[in-house]
């Protein structure tokens, strides 16, 4: 099958199949003599293990890391387990930012008034050096 079909089947775009075969996360496709990509059915089995994880929120190199334990048949599910582990703490911590984040902007929004004069707190928090304002999920604002 082609790169449509196994794009169609697998739930992944065919400009992600190829990225992923580029960054060497599924082993290079068979050509044909016309040199297009061919897929089997184990390597739309493959994509769609790969779609599965990205939909859990695992990174690229931890995909790597599943699909080496997915097709070594003497691991450990201790080894499994603790990836996901680690992923869902890092999730955890994601969450508490993004938590820390929506508080800040709440305060915010409650301190503006909204209304035709131009003082607003929002934009004069945007352009201070304040710490108390994280500045992505993964800094949550000091204590």
């Amino acid at each position: 099958m082609n790169i449509s079909e196994a794009s169609r089947l697998s739930g992944i775009s065919a400009k992600m199949i190829r990225y992923y075969e580029k960054v060497g996360l599924i082993p290079p496709a068979s050509r044909t003599r016309s040199n297009y990509r061919a897929y089997q059915p184990c390597d739309v089995h493959m994509l769609r293990f790969i779609r599965h994880a990205r939909d859990l929120g695992f990174s690229v190199t931890a995909i790597d890391t599943l699909l080496g334990l997915w097709g070594d048949q003497a691991r450990q599910s201790a080894d499994v387990r603790a990836l996901a582990s680690q992923h869902i703490e890092a999730l955890r911590t994601k969450i508490a930012g993004l938590e820390q984040i929506a508080r800040t902007l709440e305060r915010l929004i409650d301190a503006c008034h909204g209304d035709e004069r131009p003082d607003c707190p929002i934009l004069d928090t945007l352009e201070s050096a304040d710490d108390d304002v994280p500045s992505s999920p993964s800094e949550p604002s000091k204590p």
